[in-house]
């Protein structure tokens, strides 16, 4: 890294301010030669993490008055000096600023090359990296908290105690194969046992949790789904707050998915209201019926809408019978129920032992707290809502932890069926390996350069 590299931080757009980001090494030198603070003397003590009000300059020329912002190395972003130029918000501004420092020796930064560097330079660790893009993308309160939380490094604690772990049980390891003559410890199986098992139990908190993270991060996906006139758009609607799908008494007129994102309970919800369920001779609408089946057979959490008052039909008991721990049941129309089939009582007409039962009313407003109770429910696993449990989410991190457990599970067996130690020091590395792939201690710079890629330009 021994070039310096600019990119515009904010926006591509006109604003009331533009910020340039420049980290390198030869960042103070581009910045004394092209800008004239108006406090010369106070730019001349060269403190830290300050800012200098003054003029950027193509020699003699004027291009912008800024304000610059002095970030010294170690202790930048980077690690190394960088200097954030708050400009004026024309992009052409912007753009000529940035073409003098390039022409003072600056390049133009890659994607997530800021970022990059901050991880090159042991700044942050590829879990913290990661977690700033969440944050970035974040459309929940949950999911804002839970990459902070990321950022500030408690996963990474967790991480690096399980790391320490494992480390320990391969120490432990080698010691019995190096010195087996001696009576000592590492030659206690039943000690390694122990030792294994509390690497896998704390792998195995670490993916517990890591469920609930992905959907905070992702959202879930959820579909809503019924015959044809139950309230399936009607619901849609409701959550939605506007009229996002058409209603109308003509059965059929949804026919084919409509997708949308909604917030319930601070949970993200990716919504997929899809065709009624029923016999069908149109071409077009039995397309719809047939991709609401498939999307279920992807859905996290299934919304099966029926009817108040009515018996089950055949899809609705099919839907119970293969999704059962997936579906919740929301029995729409109670308002037309008139006696004593009202509240929990209309739940004596159903098989209730399958999914879960809301008694439901998208008209009368019915069941929405109820509905909301649960997908929570579900989502933190009966736990507290705003745990301070540094959780997974990334895909990336929770497939390398699951190949961790099954290393760690594989020596377990291996101990336990009376292998040779060097071949359960095997599994043991394996372990290792994975785990140091999470937090970046150990990584390609091929899966390096495709993460970082994913970074916008200037962060």
């Amino acid at each position: 890294m021994d070039d310096t590299i600019i990119a515009l931080a904010t926006a591509v757009g006109e604003g009331s301010i533009h910020v340039l980001r420049l980290s390198g090494p030869q960042a103070q030198e581009i910045i004394e030669q092209a800008f004239t603070p108006r406090h010369p003397q106070r730019w001349q003590e060269k403190s830290n993490f300050t800012l200098h009000l003054g003029y950027f300059r193509a020699g003699a020329k004027v291009l912008d008055e800024v304000l610059i912002g002095r970030m010294s190395a170690p202790g930048s972003y980077t690690g190394e000096d960088v200097y954030e130029i708050n400009c004026h918000g024309g992009l052409y501004i912007a753009e000529r600023i940035m073409r003098e420092c390039i022409g003072l020796g600056a390049r133009l930064a890659e994607a997530g090359e800021f970022t990059k560097r901050a991880f090159l330079n042991g700044k942050l660790d590829l879990i913290q990296a990661e977690a700033i893009v969440d944050l970035i993308a974040a459309k929940t309160d949950s999911s804002a908290d839970l990459a902070l939380a990321q950022m500030e490094g408690l996963l990474s604690q967790k991480i690096l105690l399980l790391k320490d772990q494992v480390m320990e049980t391969l120490a432990f390891i080698e010691a019995g194969i190096d010195f087996p003559e001696d009576d000592v410890e590492s030659l206690d199986r039943d000690a390694l046992l122990q030792r294994i098992s509390k690497g896998l139990e704390l792998a195995r908190d670490l993916l517990e949790g890591s469920k609930t993270g992905r959907i905070l991060r992702e959202g879930m996906l959820t579909v809503i789904v019924g015959q044809p006139n139950v309230g399936k758009s009607s619901l849609l609607n409701a959550l939605m707050g506007e009229e996002r799908a058409i209603v109308t008494d003509i059965p059929g007129t949804t026919r084919d998915e409509i997708r949308e994102s909604v917030t319930i309970g601070g949970i993200l919800l990716q919504l997929v209201d899809t065709a009624g369920l029923r016999e069908s001779e149109d071409l077009v609408e039995k397309l719809g019926i047939e991709r609401s089946w498939k999307a279920m057979e992807k859905a996290e959490l299934i919304l099966l809408i029926i009817q108040a008052g009515q018996e089950l039909k055949a899809e609705e008991l099919k839907i119970l019978s293969q999704y059962d721990q997936s579906v919740i049941v929301l029995i729409n129309k109670m308002d037309l129920l008139v006696g004593k089939e009202q509240g929990e009582e209309v739940l004596e007409n159903y098989p209730t032992q399958q999914g879960v039962w809301i008694p439901f009313s998208v008209k009368e407003n019915l069941g929405f707290k109820q509905l909301e109770k649960e997908i929570k429910q579900r989502v933190y696993q009966g736990k507290a809502e705003k745990t301070k449990e540094p959780l997974l989410s990334n895909i990336r991190q929770i497939t390398a932890l699951e190949r961790a457990v099954s290393a760690l599970a594989n020596g377990w067996d291996s101990v336990k069926n009376g292998l040779p130690w060097d071949m359960v020091s095997i599994d043991i590395r394996q372990a290792l390996q994975e785990i140091s792939q999470m937090t970046g201690d150990s990584v390609q710079e091929s899966l390096l350069d495709d993460i970082f890629s994913r970074f916008c330009i200037g962060k």
